[in-house]
């Protein structure tokens, strides 16, 4: 009974976490050529504070549910991992999840030390936008790919 709970709690934070770098990437940058530098910089200062305080609570739902799945139905699938398609796509994931996790640390360590420059949050939010595109392919593939 706990799985479906899980699963449901990883795919809501998933969808918040996604979309968050989607939007960042995909529309902020394009907005940026359209705005006056100084509305631009409040938009982005605002968007910034709040995702910065509602993203590391999304990100520690996403690592839990996902853990709690793991422990509870994949860990037989994670002890041989290149026994499987499904073991080797799943171990890819959580090593490209792990990647996530640390440019969110390392981008929080810059902000909070004062060191986090436009160009550094430009290669992060870049960086994970590749990063959500792979996690995504690996999961479906995982469920639809064979070898």
């Amino acid at each position: 009974m706990l799985y479906p709970l899980f699963l449901t709690l990883h795919l809501f934070a998933a969808l918040i976490f996604i979309g968050t770098v989607f939007f960042e990437v995909l529309f902020l940058e394009s907005i940026r050529k359209q705005l006056p530098v100084k509305v631009m910089l409040l938009v982005e200062q605002g968007i910034g504070r709040r995702a910065r305080a509602l993203i590391p609570w999304v990100l520690l739902v996403l690592f839990g549910a996902g853990s709690g799945m793991v422990w509870l139905r994949y860990l037989p699938v994670l002890a041989t991992p290149m026994a499987s398609s499904f073991g080797t796509l799943l171990m890819l994931k959580i090593v490209v999840a792990a990647s996530v996790l640390l440019h969110f640390l390392v981008a929080m360590a810059l902000f909070k030390t004062g060191r986090m420059k436009a160009r550094f949050l430009h290669f992060i939010h870049g960086s994970l936008f590749c990063h959500m595109i792979v996690i995504v392919l690996l999961a479906k593939g995982m469920f639809y790919l064979t070898w």
